[in-house]
Parts: C-alpha cells; sequence; structure tokens
C-alpha cells in the first residue's frame, strides 16, 4: 500500500516586472534542505541557484518560465514564498555600531514591496542612427555565471552589460545580442564611448529592487535606520 499523497494549499503572487500573477505551492522539506546547504555555503552563487531552485520546484504555472524572471522578481517571489511557508514574521539580533548594544529587530515579510526608482530608459542612443535596447538581469544569469571565472570588477560589469543588452541598432539592421559570441559583444562594449556607457551605468542605477529599511532606537536615543538591499541580507530569511 502506498503512502497517502499530502494535500498543499496555493499561494497567487503577482510578479511586479514581469506583469503576471503566478500559481505556487509552499516551500517543502526538501526545498528546506537546499536553502539550508546553500546557506552552510555562505556563497552568493550558491544562494542564487538554491532562490531559483526553490522557486522553481513551487511554481504551478507550466506556462511559465522563471528563467525569464527579472532577479528582483525571482528575489521577490522567494520572500512571498518564504512568508507563505514559514511565517511572514522574521526575528533576528542586530549589533548597533555606536553603542554595541544587541537590539531584536522584527520584520513583516509581506510588507516588503519592490521598489522602483526613477525610470530610465531602456532605450539608449549611441547616434542618431545607432543604439542599444537593454533589459533588467534575469534569472538564467545564475546558470550563466557558473560558467565563466569573473577575476574583478570589471569583469563583472562587462559581463552582466553583455547579458542585458537585448539588441543592438543601426539605420539598416536589428541585431539580436543572442545571436553573437561573448568575445564579439565584448569587444561591441569595449568601443563604445564613456557618454553611452555611462548611460548604460545609470539603467542598472535604475532597476527595480527589493529594499526594507529597519528603524529603531538605541540606547543613546539616536534614532538609527539600516537599509537591507542585498540578495543575502533577504535569503538568510529563507
Amino acid at each position: 500500500m502506498a503512502l497517502p499523497k499530502i494535500e498543499t494549499p496555493v499561494i497567487e503572487i503577482e510578479i511586479p516586472t514581469f506583469d503576471k500573477v503566478v500559481s505556487f505551492r509552499p516551500f517543502l522539506v526538501k526545498e528546506e534542505k537546499i536553502l539550508l546547504i546553500a546557506k552552510q555555503s555562505q556563497n552568493t552563487k550558491e544562494m542564487a541557484k538554491a532562490i531559483k531552485q526553490v522557486v522553481n520546484n513551487c511554481c504551478l504555472d507550466s506556462s511559465v518560465n522563471i528563467d525569464d524572471f527579472a532577479m528582483t522578481d525571482l528575489e521577490y517571489a522567494f520572500i512571498k514564498l518564504r512568508a507563505f511557508s514559514v511565517n511572514n514574521i522574521v526575528e533576528f539580533m542586530i549589533t548597533d555600531d555606536e553603542d554595541n548594544k544587541e537590539y531584536k529587530i522584527e520584520i513583516d515579510l509581506n510588507k516588503i514591496e519592490v521598489k522602483r526608482k526613477k525610470e530610465v530608459k531602456n532605450k539608449i542612443e549611441i547616434s542618431k542612427t545607432a543604439g542599444l535596447i537593454m533589459k533588467y538581469p534575469s534569472a538564467d544569469m545564475i546558470d550563466k555565471l557558473e560558467k565563466v571565472e569573473l577575476k574583478n570588477e570589471t569583469e563583472v560589469l562587462n559581463f552582466f552589460i553583455s547579458k542585458c543588452i537585448k539588441t543592438i541598432y543601426d539605420e539598416e539592421t536589428v541585431y539580436e545580442v543572442k545571436d553573437f559570441s561573448d568575445e564579439e559583444v565584448t569587444e561591441f562594449i569595449d568601443c563604445l564611448d564613456i557618454k553611452t556607457f555611462k548611460k548604460i551605468e545609470k539603467f542598472f542605477e535604475s532597476i527595480p529592487k527589493l529594499e526594507y529599511t529597519i528603524e529603531y532606537k538605541n540606547s543613546l536615543d539616536k534614532d538609527k535606520k539600516i537599509v537591507l538591499d542585498d540578495m543575502k541580507d533577504f535569503f538568510y530569511w529563507g
């Protein structure tokens, strides 16, 4: 006789930049194991892989490809799943940098939303007749990062730029960047003028992201504020 199948509830999450409501099931024990292994590694790449795997495992919508999610969408879905699967209230201790005392902080994960900065257009003009169409960093970059060795911040920046250029256009043609080798795209980026490169940097600065502000008063009667906006900050709540 087979063991009984356990019914699991369903949660619908509106994915911010994906602009779609997607159905998920909660974390199960097997997903908790994935997260625990990634936490123990303390490796950013492993954490990103774990988030993607858990969100993908829990997705019930067969028409959705998690690789199409922006990284912000992936992190947002993970936080909402964590709130649904475990508890929406997270408590942890922080040490104040002035009085060196510990304070108990409570966060309601259901109140975390995606912060959108001032809109910057994804069309970047190089000249009157040529330019780039950009896209947000997507979840499929997690797998691509596994295949490359990035030695410094410049290589990291070039990697993300190359993967976030959707098309390049001129007077006659629109070029799909995915049809060209990494070497060809890197060479193209290296030949851009500084003004265009600054526009690309501004585009990255405008990317929506998860952000949560912790406010408390320390023993010196000073109001303190801590902004959480890094993937590691949100991962450890899982």
